[in-house]
Formats: structure tokens, sequence, C-alpha cells
């Protein structure tokens, strides 16, 4: 008997294999294929790699496959569910491995009944009111970024890590064999048996490490090779491969990441999103995603999630928040790790008029950023920046609940 419901499950299965296996449900990136291998004529085995990883997504991207957040559509779910994908000809030798690799990620089809489906509109009173041109006028501008990246100090740390916490097994094969009992009751096994033979290092065909390891990281070969060469764990690569990859992988990224971050300077530019792209394409959802509103730009604000749903609720409902808006899909910071859009601009006003604050905030369901996961925690980190190099007098904050939120502006 399921003690949780079916939602919750799922949910918390599909968390679990995105941490253990690598993929993020429902987003197809660029370098998405890089690590596809393939099998030569001579029996080796190659990677895709970045660049022809990305001439794929390119493919996907433009039949309408992916959409503008890297996002899976429908319609690619409907022609996987057709066997009918498009695959540009040059790839069509691999075309199995790219459909199982699409599957994973894909989902099932998302069916919603059309009679539920709304515009949403601008919402005029909110659209010319002249406090939301000076909201906008705060966050509207871009920024470009520039990043001092150590290549020695990734060196010496990612290979200082690799000495210190790899833990690599010795490769096992277990063979088991067992006969069958048929009867008219039952099917069930005989004689069953079990070995375990150990790789001695010699057996394995190392695959190409190197190239792998460009691939997903984009590192030049000379730094990967002098990372592993400084390791002095080499060894452990030939008695098991596919784990010392793995492993050294998760390294490496986790060091970039966080020294990409820490040296990441923004700096403001005159080009900037101008107001009137919010009524310049129609927008549609469905009723179970969306929320009629009097204080935001437009007529219905369209959520993602429970907390921003309630989040829009206390907006709705607070006397001090004047007027808000959810930050559409195309308003986005370019980071290091990718783009990033927050998720709403929010002006306050204290009962007097005496005094606005003005708010770009990004709602999470958690009570501390650390709870977040790695990647989500850094374009966090890289939003604030983007903000602060703006000096418009803008406050950047992460909150989890409007409850949170309202300490930052009770006076």
């Amino acid at each position: 008997m399921a003690n949780e419901s079916y939602a919750d499950f799922a949910k918390k299965l599909q968390t679990e294999i995105e941490s253990e296996q690598g993929i993020k449900f429902g987003v197809i990136e660029k370098g998405f294929f890089a690590s596809l291998s393939i099998k030569t004529e001579n029996g080796e085995v190659s990677y895709l790699g970045l660049e022809q990883s990305e001439k794929l997504y390119a493919h996907l991207r433009q039949y309408g496959y992916i959409d503008n957040k890297d996002k899976v559509t429908e319609f690619l779910k409907q022609d996987l569910r057709n066997n009918c994908i498009n695959i540009p000809a040059e790839f069509e030798n691999i075309r199995p491995q790219i459909i199982a690799m699409v599957r994973k990620v894909a989902g099932k089809l998302n069916i919603k009944n059309k009679d539920n489906r709304r515009k949403v509109s601008i919402n005029k009173q909110v659209y010319l009111d002249p406090e939301f041109k000076e909201l906008w006028d705060k966050i509207k501008n871009k920024t470009i970024y520039s990043v001092n990246f150590d290549t020695a100090k990734l060196v010496e740390e990612a290979s200082e890590e690799i000495m210190k916490s790899l833990r690599v097994k010795d490769t096992q094969f277990v063979y088991s064999k067992a006969g069958l009992d048929i009867n008219r009751g039952e099917i069930s096994t005989k004689n069953e048996r079990t070995s375990i033979e150990f790789n001695d290092g010699e057996k394995l065909a190392l695959p190409d490490i190197v190239s792998f390891l460009q691939s997903e990281t984009s590192l030049k070969r000379k730094t990967i090779v002098e990372i592993l060469v400084r390791s002095k764990r080499i060894d452990d690569f030939k008695r098991n491969p596919q784990q010392f990859i793995e492993d050294v992988l998760k390294i490496i990224k986790l060091k970039m990441k966080a020294m990409i971050v820490d040296g990441v300077k923004y700096h403001k530019i005159s080009s900037y999103y101008a107001q009137e792209l919010l009524g310049s394409e129609e927008l549609n959802s469905y009723l179970d995603k969306m929320l009629e509103s009097k204080k935001s730009v437009y007529d219905y604000v369209v959520y993602d999630s429970t907390v921003e749903s309630r989040f829009a609720e206390e907006m709705e409902k607070n006397d001090k928040v004047k007027l808000y808006v959810k930050l559409p899909d195309w308003f986005k910071i370019n980071t290091p790790l990718g783009t990033y859009n927050p998720d709403w601009a929010v002006l306050v006003e204290d009962e007097y008029k005496q005094k606005k604050l003005f708010f770009v905030l990004e709602t999470k369901g958690v009570l501390f950023e650390e709870q977040l996961a790695l990647e989500q925690r850094l374009k966090i980190h890289c939003g604030k920046r983007h903000f602060e190099a703006l000096e418009s007098g803008v406050d950047y904050e992460m909150t989890n609940s409007f409850d949170d939120f309202r300490s930052m502006f009770s006076y």
C-alpha cells in the first residue's frame, strides 16, 4: 500500500534519477549529446563531442522540438510517440542512440483540455501606470560579464581533490546461472550459481578519457592532461574506467562552477528590454496554471509552481504591494552557466505613499539557499551581481514565502 501520493512519489523518483544519472527531465541543452558513445569500425569507442552535439541541438531547436528555455515541446513528444522524429541525415547512423537519449528526458505526452485554455492580455491600468514604468526602467538594462578564470588554480584544486577524495573500486563482473523448474503451479529457479570475477586492469578496452572530459567541460586537452597527471591517480582509471571518468568529471565541474562564479563581474550596457515587449507576443495558458490579477501587468499571472501561485495570491491581497510582474521567459540574464530568468519584479509602497521599495525576487520552496542545487545557487549569485551592477536601487532577494518577503519591507 502506498504511503504517499502518486504525485509526490513521481516527483521524488524523478529527482533521484536526475541526481544519479545526471539528466534533467524535460530539458535538452547544447552539450546534451556530447557524451553519446559511438563504436567505430575498428571496435573503438569515441564520443559525439560538443561541436556535433551543438549542431544536433540547433536542428532540434529550429524544428520546434525545443523551446527558447531548452525545454522539450509537445511536438517532440508527439513525434516520439509516432516514431517519426526528424533527425539530420548526417546523424542517421546513430538515430537509435539519439532517440534513446531524448526519450529519457522527454517524459510522457501532456494532454490538456483545450476548453480550459485562456489568452493572457495586458492589464492596461497597470501597464500605463507611471509607477510601473519607473519599476521597469530600474530593471530593464542588460549587462555583460567578464570572468577572471584562473586555470592554474583549477588544475591545482581539481588535481588535489581527485588525489584526496577519489574512491575507485575494482571492476566486478557478476555471472549468474540458474535452471528453470516449470510445473503446473509455478515457474521456479533451481541450481542457482553466482560467480564474481574482478578486473585485473588488462581485460578492459580503455576509452578516450581526455576527449570525453574535453567534450563535457570545454577545457583544453592540455589542462585536462595536467589535472590527471598531477592527481597521481591514473592507475585507478585502468581498474574501473567508468567510475573513474564519472567521478573525475564531477570533481572538475564542481571546481569549475565555483571558480567561474567567484570570478564573474557584471557591467551595465546601453542595451535593454523595452517595456513594449510585454505586449508584443500572444500569451496563452491553462486555467490550472493561472491566477486572475488586478495588480499585475497581465490580467492573469501564469505560474510554474504552488510556491509561485501562493506568492501571487498574497501579493494581490497585501495593501503595500502596489504592482508587480511575473518576469517573462525572454527576460534573461546571461551567466557563465547559461541564461537565468528571475521570477518577479515588485513595487512596494507604504500606506502614506512616502516611501517606495523596488524588488526583483526569486521564489524557491526552500528556507536556505544552501538547500538548492549548486547550479541554481550559482545562477542566483550571478543574478544578484547583475542587479548590483545596474545601480538602480533595486533589491534582489531570494525568498521562500510571502511572509518571508514581507519581513523585508515591514517598517
